[in-house]
């Protein structure tokens, strides 16, 4: 277990990014088209062709995800992944051609000191076909992909994954870019809300505060007195159970409660949380009842941990006004 998303069998992760745009991408491709879902709790979404993902609809299956910075321009990232799907003959057949089914979804990383003067095309085609080129078991957390220019309510954002394992075996995991609305820790100190699921010291092993006071549990937003628009925390929860597409729904319901546990506000007006789900089926069984309960509680714990790590392991970025990385805020403060 490498604790990453990619921990599932079947499953590869690609990051691109540009360091002078400030912004990148992140693909998800399946080895083979696997079964997806969604659940959308923030009041500003930015999709494309999550409608396929509801459980009445008639697509079954899906070739890859994207998470993307760069707002609604990011949505140009999918026909990126959808490029080079269609390049290795993947995709949905109809007739003689084929259609790579790619859903994805943006977060608001317009305002973070980058140079967004790209001219008439937008880069994110290029970063999703790079991102999906460069696909793989191992992937960087932290400043990379959807999560470079990402943002919390006072530390720099970023990309994470977690992952476990039930008692039956089946396989859970995520991957997360977090650009907050809310803080990922607690007061002005370095503990993270996610501290209790927290796997051999992941983010720091900190634990929780010895004490809780008010002033801890004030509230920490961005744009706090004049809310804005420069939110979304997108994240893919997984699993190797076949899963039909509304099992899948569930389990991206489910998992949401684990941007509840690690991000203080989340799923508020001015963002656009999101969780896609996946079941790869690559267990070769279904999960009974009691299997279903525990990927669902272990998705949400994987996702609140992943958050927890994408703040843990980010860098700042190198513009004046830049908000600080966690490493930068708090243990260097103590060395």
């Amino acid at each position: 277990m490498k604790n990453l998303i990619t921990d599932i069998s079947g499953l590869r992760v690609g990051n691109a990014h540009n360091p002078r745009l400030a912004s990148g991408v992140t693909a998800l491709i399946f080895d083979a088209p696997a079964v997806a879902s969604i659940a959308i709790h923030g009041g500003a979404p930015g999709v494309r062709d999550t409608a396929l993902l509801e459980p009445e609809m008639s697509v079954e299956k899906v070739d890859a995800l994207v998470l993307s910075g760069g707002s609604a321009f990011g949505l140009d990232a999918m026909g990126g992944v959808q490029g080079w799907l269609r390049e290795q003959g993947r995709g949905f057949a109809v007739g003689p051609a084929r259609v790579p089914i790619v859903p994805g979804a943006i977060l608001f990383d317009l305002n973070n000191g980058g140079d967004k003067s790209w001219g008439r095309m937008p880069p994110y085609w290029d970063l999703g076909y790079e991102a999906a080129k460069s696909a793989a078991l191992e992937f960087q957390l932290g400043t990379a992909g959807a999560g470079f220019g990402a943002t919390s309510a006072s530390l720099k954002g970023g990309l994470g994954s977690a992952s476990a394992r039930t008692q039956n075996g089946f396989t859970v995991g995520a991957l997360v870019a977090v650009n907050a609305i809310g803080s990922a820790t607690i007061g002005d100190g370095p503990h993270f809300w996610a501290a209790p699921y927290e796997q051999d010291g992941e983010f720091g092993g900190l634990g929780l505060p010895a004490r809780f006071d008010a002033n801890m549990l004030k509230l920490r937003a961005k744009g706090a007195v004049k809310p804005v628009n420069e939110n979304t925390t997108i994240a893919i929860v997984a699993t190797d159970a076949a899963m039909d597409k509304a099992q899948a729904k569930r389990l991206a319901i489910m998992a949401h409660d684990g941007m509840s546990r690690a991000l203080r506000p989340s799923h508020a007006t001015f963002d656009g949380d999101i969780v896609f789900a996946v079941a790869t089926g690559g267990a070769q069984k279904a999960p009974g009842p009691a299997d279903q309960l525990e990927i669902g509680a272990l998705a949400a714990d994987c996702l609140a941990r992943a958050i927890a790590r994408a703040i843990f392991l980010a860098q700042a970025l190198p513009f004046a006004g830049a908000l600080p990385d966690w490493t930068m805020k708090f243990h260097r403060q103590s060395d």
